[in-house]
Formats: C-alpha cells, structure tokens, sequence
C-alpha cells in the first residue's frame, strides 16, 4: 500500500512539471564527437528508430563522424526499417546509397558470426527496447555480446529510457527451466531495466568478461514514463506504434499465447483484446469489481485485417490507459485470463508449451488449472517481481 501510495504521488507531481531534457547515450556519444570510436572499425547492431534528439539516426552519424569507419550493420526482429512483421525473417540486405552490409540477426542465424566480426574493432549497440522481457532486442544484445566477448571485442551500448519507467517491475522472474529467444533472462516480464543496465546484468551473471562500455543517459531517472523524457517517441515495430502500446504490450501480449487477438491488424495494436466467442459485456462487469489504477475498460467490438481472426468479428476489450505511471498491464493479464477460464471454460485456450516463455514458468499453467484466484496468483507475481528489484541493486545506473 504505502508503494502504491507513493506511485500515485509521483504521478501527480511529475505530470505538473515540465517534461525532462533527457539525453540518450547517442546524444552523450555526438556531444564527445565519437571519441570512443576514433580510428576504429565499428560494426553497429540497431534501427531506423535508434535515432538523436535532431532525429537523425545512428548509423548516419556515424557514416558521417570523422575518424569513424562504419563497416557493417547488424538488424535485430522486424528489420532495419523496423517494418517487418513480428516472426518474419529479415534477409542481408545492404545500406542504401552504400556497399555497407546490413546483416540480419533474425533469419537463419540470430547471432553475428566470427567471421562476420573479423575486421570489427567494436560493436556498437542502440536499440529501442520496449522494456518487455519477451521483446526480442534484448536477446539480440546478449547474443552479440557473447560474440563480441568471443571475439575479444569492445561493445558499446548507447542507452536508452526504459518507455515503461524503471521503477515499476512486474510479472514472475523468468525460471531457469524455460530459455527461448523471447525468454533468455531471468527477469521479470516487465523489468524496469534499461538496454545498459541489461548489459550489465548480463555481463556479469553469465561471467562473459566482455568489454562493457555503457554510454550512459543523461537526465534520465527511474521514476520517468516516455511522456517524461521530451523525447520522440519512434515506433521500433510495426505494432509498438506508441508509448501506450509498448506499456500494455508488456501484459496483454501474453494472450498471445492463446486464441485471443490482442488488436494486431487494427488500429490499435495492444489496446484491445477480443474473439469471435468472448463474452465481453460480462467480462468489462466482472473486471470492474477490482481496482486496476490508471486503466479504464470498456467493452467493444472490431475486425482485424490480418493475423488471428483476420476479417472476423470479435467481441472484446478497450484498454485505455489514464496513468502510465500506476498502470500495471500484467496483474490486468492474470485477472482477465483467469475469469476467462471461468466464463468461457469451453472456448479460451491457452498454449501451454508456449506460455513459460510470457509468463516467466510452468507454474503458472499449475495454478491456473487448480483454479486458484487472480488475486492469489497476483500475490506470487508481485513477490517475485519485488525480490527481483533488490537482485538488480549494483547494476542499476540511474537513481
């Protein structure tokens, strides 16, 4: 009670100041004119969304920064452009206007190999994270940076806001039964981490003896949302199209391990949940009866033009997030899964094999089965996200 309390006070108070002058670790990085890349050959693992506060993107910079040789770019999930759909493989392809390389690590290899990281003298890390632990960029930093520590090169991450803040953590700490592409930590589902601090962790927890360098943010404190930063807010992915998106993303897409649609193929990816089945009006009713500060719900109906349920129907759930702050889209997923199972015991189906990876363990489907309340299972995520918050301590850049 008494953190609630004091999120709902920093809420009030920060949403009457005036927004932050955050600068990322790109910005820090332009102010030194590069120096830590002088006479190197850079490799660079990032997106068009990886960008300054002028909105030119890094691997501009970079093309540009006298003393620097920009020699390949590596693409994370959904490609360079960052347009690529969530699951399709992105091909090698080159930068235009360049004989530069763009090298995909996410196709038939996920990792950059040795042979592309002869030449490199450092590999220099900027992705939008979404601060979610099943969204794929910060596999993609770990794999890298397991290679450049093989390769016995530099890496440098140039950091970024957590969109999500970093003080709120939920969701269950990921067991060391379950590793997967979108689960490679043992995090929480929401971690209040940001790209260097998960480097950090990272580097240590797994001995990797890497050459670390985090560029660290300038102004940025672990109480801020995205609104906070005065930043510009670029979509990394087709349907991250908002800081709204990214903050419900990290609850509502565990359904994606079930046969509900969470809204892709609308206009509102991650603000809506629905099926052609779902007892909706019932579902908005039986919600309601518990407090979820900072989200309003309402029930609704739409059509998705592609991906499940495509050109169908469905009844479901608006998502309207009033305090980004106190949200939490994660105990919103427990309560909704489980009075689906009550509702609609018949219809909703959720994918065993694939949930551990969201939700963070087979326990979960444990106490699903046996029934027990959201509000016990609840009570176990919140333990096991708050015993986490003091595990991440010293490695934590930001107060």
């Amino acid at each position: 009670m008494k953190r609630r309390f004091f999120l709902l006070l920093l809420a009030v108070v920060s949403s009457s100041v005036v927004r932050a002058d955050v600068k990322t670790g790109l910005d820090v990085l332009e102010e030194s004119h590069f120096a830590p890349l002088w006479g190197k050959r850079v490799g660079v693992i990032s997106n068009r969304a990886a960008v300054d506060r002028s909105g030119r993107p890094l691997v501009d910079l970079l093309r540009e920064a006298p003393g620097v040789t920009l020699v390949a770019v590596f693409t994370p999930e959904h490609g360079f452009t960052g347009k690529v759909e969530n699951g399709q493989p992105v091909t090698d392809d080159v930068l235009p206007g360049t004989a530069i390389p763009l090298l995909s690590l996410y196709g038939e290899r996920k990792r950059p190999t040795q042979e592309q990281l002869k030449g490199i003298d450092v590999l220099v890390c900027d992705l939008p994270d979404v601060g979610t632990r099943f969204y794929t960029y910060i596999t993609t930093l770990g794999y890298a940076m397991e290679e450049a520590a093989k390769a016995d090169i530099e890496f440098v991450v140039l950091d970024r806001p957590n969109p999500l803040g970093g003080e709120v953590v939920e969701g269950l700490v990921l067991s060391t039964d379950v590793r997967h592409f979108t689960a490679y930590y043992s995090i929480p589902t929401r971690h209040g981490l940001t790209l260097a601090e998960v480097a950090r962790w990272h580097n240590q927890r797994m001995n990797l003896n890497a050459r670390l360098l985090p560029i660290a943010m300038q102004g940025w404190k672990r109480w801020m949302v995205w609104r906070d930063t005065g930043l510009t807010f670029l979509s990394p992915s087709p349907n991250i199209r908002t800081p709204t998106a990214a903050l419900l993303y990290s609850g509502l897409g565990a359904f994606e391990s079930t046969n509900i649609s969470v809204g892709r193929g609308t206009n509102s990816p991650f603000g809506v949940f629905g099926a052609p089945w779902m007892k909706n009006i019932t579902l908005v009713k039986a919600l309601s009866k518990t407090n979820f500060p900072g989200i309003k719900l309402k029930a609704t109906s739409f059509k998705p033009t592609s991906d499940l349920y495509k050109n169908t129907k469905c009844y479901g759930v608006r998502v309207t997030v009033t305090n980004p702050h106190v949200a939490r889209p994660v105990d919103l997923f427990v309560h909704a899964a489980c009075l689906l199972r009550d509702l609609s015991p018949k219809d909703f189906r959720p994918r065993w094999a694939e949930m551990p990876r969201v939700v963070g363990s087979a326990d979960f489907e444990t106490w699903f089965k046996a029934g027990e309340s959201a509000e016990a299972i609840v009570e176990r995520l919140h333990k096991s996200a708050e015993d986490f918050k003091e595990e991440r301590k010293p490695f934590l850049l930001y107060q």
